[in-house]
């Protein structure tokens, strides 16, 4: 069985016993924390689709570990007008581990 999430402003299809990697959150590591922003369930052939969330569908989690991606760097320039810009970025994230899927 299979579910695909919503949380961060992104979506996940997600199964139990996978860890994933999500935006950050506000939860402490080992703590259990249930996703109720369920856009469908899927089991083999059958697929069960929300408008726009499946009604009573959660899925529960626990929280492994927090820390950062690999840094992203952004170079800007404008040829011939003498300007370069170097920045960079490093985006936090959460790493879950998907325990229930509750249809």
């Amino acid at each position: 069985m299979y579910a695909v999430i919503k949380t961060g402003g992104k979506q996940y299809k997600v199964a139990a016993g996978e860890k994933i990697k999500i935006e950050q959150i506000a939860a402490d590591v080992g703590q259990e924390i249930t996703i109720d922003q369920v856009l469908a369930i899927g089991a083999g052939a059958e697929l069960k689709v929300g408008t726009p969330l499946v009604t009573g569908a959660s899925v529960v989690a626990t929280v492994l570990a927090h820390g950062r991606h690999d840094k992203v760097r952004i170079f800007k320039m404008r040829r011939r007008k003498h300007y370069q810009k170097r920045q960079g970025h490093r985006q936090n994230f959460t790493e879950i581990q998907i325990g229930v899927v509750n249809a």
